[in-house]
């Protein structure tokens, strides 16, 4: 029972060191938190290299285009 309270306090400490530890702690710790964020943030975004976004007003774009090209003629 005890090491399920200690990994959650461990748990606990890790996500506020990476989220507020940059605004609170002195300047070595500060720099550390910072970079860990970062580095985790890009290996978040890494694991989704290929991904991009559906444009909603692709279509509409692609009228207007149209459109503009036909006008310009």
């Amino acid at each position: 029972m005890r090491f399920k309270n200690l990994l959650g306090l461990v748990f606990i400490l890790a996500l506020v060191f990476i989220t507020i530890g940059d605004r609170v702690l002195p300047a070595p710790l500060n720099q550390a938190s910072r970079d860990t964020r970062t580095s985790l943030n890009q290996f978040l975004i890494g694991l989704f290299p290929d991904w991009e976004p559906k444009n909603p007003n692709r279509r509409t774009e692609e009228e207007v285009e149209q459109l503009e090209q036909g006008q310009s003629q």
